[in-house]
């Protein structure tokens, strides 16, 4: 599927979470830039540099003063596109393991659906560089999130997704660590979503497997997980 790079859907924005990402966000900038103009990224308090140079690559940047966590980048990023109006929100990892060019298939594959978002899988798409720890940790997770949730899904904490403006709108992010995810996925059930999984490719580099989720991590998730399903 070709996507025409001169009809750009301005009305879709592009949303980046980043803590110290100050190595490779204007990469990914660049990349992102290449097919949408309408890019947020969200400087979740970092000690380096990032802020400067998303600034400087061209992107939009909101800067929180303490380290909330990506649930929290998200949430914030996601409520400055509606207010400028965004049709669609994608959300979108800053540490180069996401291409753009999924995005438009995504975007065309939730418009034919009629879906309310779409999710990216790795699993039923592509994986480069993934270690057989962090495939056993990934589909872990998704085989919890299907039995807290009731969802059926091949991959639960793929960073990639694209939310219509309703969707979004009625998402509230209380997880401000990396159970967003799965919160996500619960919102998803708790307002009756209709949602679709694409095919994505992820490529995992030195760089992003050392910022990636260890079994420690997991274990975080999980509680933090049980502890939102015991609160009103």
């Amino acid at each position: 599927m070709r996507y025409d790079p001169i009809n750009l859907q301005k009305d879709v924005w592009i949303v980046i979470p980043a803590f110290n990402e100050g190595k490779m966000i204007a990469d990914v900038i660049a990349q992102v830039g290449t097919m949408f103009p309408n890019i947020v990224v969200i400087d979740d308090a970092s000690k380096d540099k990032t802020s400067t140079t998303a600034r400087n690559a061209g992107a939009t940047v909101l800067k929180h003063p303490f380290n909330l966590g990506q649930g929290a980048a998200l949430q914030t990023g996601i409520e400055f596109a509606l207010s400028r109006g965004a049709s669609h929100i994608v959300t979108f990892d800053a540490d180069g393991q996401h291409h753009i060019e999924d995005v438009p298939v995504m975007l065309e594959q939730l418009k034919q659906s009629g879906a309310d978002l779409a999710l990216g899988s790795r699993f039923l798409g592509n994986t480069i560089g993934m270690s057989k720890s962090r495939g056993l940790l990934l589909r872990a997770a998704t085989i919890f999130t299907q039995i807290t949730t009731g969802l059926k899904l091949t991959d639960c904490h793929n960073g990639l997704r694209v939310f219509t403006a309703k969707a979004a709108g009625q998402l509230n992010l209380r997880q401000n660590r990396m159970a967003h995810a799965s919160e996500i996925l619960a919102g998803i059930r708790k307002n009756q979503f209709d949602f679709i999984e694409v095919p994505v490719t992820i490529t995992y580099t030195d760089y992003s497997r050392g910022k990636g989720q260890t079994f420690t991590d997991a274990f975080v998730i999980f509680r933090d997980l049980i502890a939102a399903r015991l609160l009103p």
